[in-house]
């Protein structure tokens, strides 16, 4: 694995705790608003409903259906652990949830 100097940041919210996020707060009350009393009969119905949320100060909604299945409960191997030459630096807010991986050369 090269490193090319890119730090990646990975931040996590704790279940639960949408309070911490500030973009469902600001999204979900107007995707609630558009589907208000609609039926959802069909995937592409709730989907074409969501695209359609928006407001007046510029808000519009991008949907992406992802038809993957991940698998819950997998772990990071030792042998990819070994391979990864990085530092893992946490954040100031919720350090046990958010955290920055830095490549190490």
């Amino acid at each position: 694995m090269d490193s090319i100097g890119i730090e990646i940041r990975v931040a996590h919210y704790p279940s639960y705790c949408s309070k911490y996020n500030p973009i469902e707060r600001r999204f979900f009350p107007h995707v609630t608003r558009v589907c208000t009393g609609m039926l959802f009969d069909r995937l592409q119905t709730a989907v074409d409903l969501m695209r359609k949320a928006s407001t007046a100060t510029g808000l519009r909604t991008i949907v992406n259906v992802i038809r993957r299945i991940y698998e819950t409960g997998r772990t990071i191997t030792d042998a990819l652990k070994e391979r990864i030459q990085c530092i893992i630096v946490p954040d100031t807010f919720l350090p046990k949830w958010n955290y920055t991986l830095i490549p190490q050369t």
